[in-house]
């Protein structure tokens, strides 16, 4: 007996989100389905308990905004994690984050609409005269063609013109950290987070497609780059608040390097950082061993030996 549950005599079944492509039950998919069905539930749970707060509507259209952007963010991980941590099964839950955080900002314009009373005509304008506004409805109008075309049917109809049409997800992620950044009322701490790790993704995206995955799976390279988007996160958070709220740029910047000003965002990139650096380090240990000394990997591929 082999553990695994099989429904492929349940056709209604056959899509379900713990399924995978052959209708096995999949713990990593299930894990991951309930984990994005999580803030939803906790929405949920805070408006029977009644502690939205004084505008529930508004405070709830927040949190499934900053979950839309966190869900994008998070999706654009997966690939790099995938090869750094040699975890090829990662590959399969991609799609479900995808749709999670286009479902999300959806959800977020949705709850935008009843904010504003249904009056359509005053959020056409509101989104014409606000820039943040029009930032982030166009990047939700652009996570509409990757929601539709992200099932199997299309992937296989629109062929290597789907890999470029998903490649709107970048500047999705971009609006969506801006849009982010822009309506920020408090700290911006958590836009800068976001920021750092987009930066990460992207510089390790550009490093794998033109130098390959002997480069972009070194150890040296995910040192390199995190410690860039480190840097870029302090800088970031020096110029944002130089420029927003006119506080002096060395002083804010200085911050970084005292323990009293708390946990600042370039030591959160850091940490994720250290974090990432070393689950790869101990994954590929284990896998040496599991391996043995005949094989050899390149950036978490398998190559063929020489001769």
């Amino acid at each position: 007996m082999t553990g695994t549950i099989r429904l492929a005599k349940a056709p209604w079944l056959s899509k379900a989100p713990w399924l995978d492509r052959r209708g096995r039950f999949s713990s990593l998919k299930a894990i991951v389905f309930a984990l994005l069905l999580l803030p939803a539930a906790i929405l949920l749970w805070r408006t029977f308990a009644g502690t939205l707060g004084p505008r529930p509507i508004t405070e709830v259209l927040h949190q499934l905004g900053l979950w839309a952007v966190r869900l994008i963010v998070i999706g654009l991980a997966v690939t790099p994690l995938r090869a750094v941590w040699r975890w090829p099964e990662l590959i399969f839950v991609r799609r479900q984050i995808g749709l999670a955080a286009f479902f999300y900002a959806l959800a977020h314009f949705v709850f935008y609409i009843v904010d504003l009373g249904f009056d359509l005509s005053k959020v056409a304008s509101e989104i014409v005269l606000r820039y943040y506004l029009a930032i982030g409805f166009v990047a939700l109008l652009l996570l509409v063609p990757l929601a539709v075309t992200s099932s199997d049917a299309m992937i296989r109809r629109l062929g290597p013109r789907w890999r470029s049409l998903h490649r709107l997800v970048y500047p999705v992620a971009l609006l969506g950290i801006v849009h982010f950044f822009m309506q920020t009322k408090a700290g911006a701490t958590e836009p800068l987070v976001l920021a750092g790790i987009a930066l990460w993704l992207a510089v390790w995206r550009i490093v794998d497609g033109t130098a390959g995955a002997r480069v972009s799976g070194a150890l040296w390279f995910l040192v390199a780059s995190g410690t860039l988007a480190v840097a870029a996160t302090g800088l970031g958070e020096a110029a944002y608040y130089a420029l927003v709220l006119r506080a002096p740029f060395d002083r804010v910047l200085g911050a970084n390097l005292l323990w009293a000003a708390g946990w600042r965002p370039a030591w959160i990139v850091l940490a994720l950082a250290v974090a990432l650096v070393a689950v790869a380090g101990v994954r590929r240990r284990i896998k040496s061993r599991a391996r043995g000394p005949g094989r050899q990997r390149d950036g978490g591929r398998p190559i063929r030996a020489a001769g």
